[in-house]
């Protein structure tokens, strides 16, 4: 056992540690768009001003969303940006979405003047709805909306988000003025995680977490890396880059599919780039803990690529990553216990620095075993759930696991 200690106790330090110094040293490079700088347009920014702002088409796939999207479109239509369209795709809703949307249209175009007169001006209105009644064989929901709507847009840049995300008015003319000065090719922008109930706090702090350990955003950037991003909330693609990846239709059974948009177009040695921006978009993830393990479930077991071996060897060093540090520096004597509080240590400082950006307050490292434990709940319900239906039931439509395997990028 003594010697259990001080391998397994060297094993975790250097493990959380290297990743703490990693971050301290990496975090910084990655730009915040909500600061004074990037105040400006996109042309200011690219230096032609004769060209004026490139188009971006904004896209909103939504099922039964009916409580969310009449906001977040609202929302959408206030951008101070002047050359966009938002085009929002009703995908089979059985309930009130279709009908809201076609509402915010219809009252956008009759209580804006300044609307008729883009109108007139753009050939187009700013808002469309499309609506799918059925879902092709080979194509996921969500994927398969976001497919039909690029088709349907005609913007220089596609920016991909949801239905439950709120922008502010300055988000799109910021992230357009950073994507336009770093010549980048795929902009994603961290979303502001509204929280409202403790177990909301204590799992959106671990996820974060084991984001920073796992993702790495400051080695995105770096075209040697393999890291890469996508988040669904945000992705901001330059059209030429989306076609050249084989746009959607290459990700078309993707569960993941913002990620996976991201690891193609890094493939594809296109220019990518993540950055943060306060509240320039926010969103509520899930209600409670348990709104977080529904939320998961569905995806989980699609992160370790649908395999149950390698499912049951993360959960085990899941365990042993973020649980061993916490029961080691009280199980251990004397000096075997100076690993695992180098380990604590490092742990409490990723919660430190993410709590200045989350608005999680660190002292949740506390309850880091009971969110780790929750976790590892989630990726083994994850797997049992999409094993035993022999595939996953995502709002209401079943995709059989046999074309979810077949279908990864």
């Amino acid at each position: 056992m003594h010697y259990f200690h001080w391998i397994a106790g060297t094993i975790l330090a250097l493990a959380w540690f290297s990743r703490i110094v990693d971050a301290a040293i990496g975090m910084p490079s990655v730009a915040d768009i909500s600061k004074p700088e990037w105040d400006r347009d996109p042309v200011a920014a690219s230096g032609n001003l004769a060209s004026g702002n490139p188009r971006v088409s904004i896209i909103v796939p939504a099922r039964n969303e009916e409580d969310d999207i009449e906001q977040s479109l609202a929302r959408l239509l206030e951008l101070d940006y002047d050359n966009y369209e938002v085009i929002a795709v009703n995908d089979r809703s059985t309930d009130r979405t279709g009908e809201i949307m076609e509402r915010v249209a219809a009252d956008f175009r009759l209580l804006s003047p300044h609307f008729s007169q883009r109108t007139r001006e753009m050939g187009h209105p700013i808002l469309r709805v499309i609506h799918h009644q059925e879902l092709p064989t080979g194509w996921l929901g969500k994927t398969h909306a976001m497919w039909t709507a690029t088709n349907a847009a005609n913007g220089d840049w596609l920016l991909f988000t949801d239905a439950d995300v709120l922008f502010k008015a300055d988000s799109v003319r910021r992230a357009m003025a950073y994507a336009e000065a770093e010549r980048a090719d795929h902009v994603v922008l961290f979303p502001q995680m509204i929280m409202k109930r403790p177990g909301e706090y204590m799992m959106i702090a671990f996820f974060q977490t084991m984001f920073v350990f796992g993702h790495r955003p400051w080695k995105v950037a770096d075209p040697k890396s393999r890291d890469h991003m996508g988040v669904g909330a945000f992705n901001l693609i330059r059209r030429s880059a989306y076609e050249a990846v084989g746009t959607y239709e290459a990700l078309r059974m993707e569960v993941l599919d913002d990620m996976k948009l991201g690891k193609v177009v890094k493939n594809g040695g296109f220019v990518q780039r993540n950055v943060f921006g306060g509240d320039l978009i926010s969103i509520r993830w899930a209600n409670g803990a348990l709104g977080v393990v529904n939320n998961l479930t569905k995806n989980f077991f699609a992160v370790l690529s649908f395999q149950w071996p390698r499912t049951l060897i993360s959960a085990f060093g899941l365990a042993f990553l973020n649980l061993m540090p916490f029961l080691g520096v009280w199980l251990a004597h004397g000096w075997e216990r100076l690993p695992y509080a180098v380990a604590l240590g490092s742990m409490f400082l990723i919660y430190w620095g993410m709590s200045l950006r989350s608005g999680v307050p660190a002292y949740y490292f506390l309850l880091h075993p009971v969110s780790t434990a929750l976790f590892i709940y989630t990726l083994m319900r994850s797997m049992f759930h999409t094993l035993w239906n022999d595939g996953i039931v995502w709002r209401g439509t079943k995709y059989p696991l046999e074309e979810l395997r077949k279908g990864m990028v």
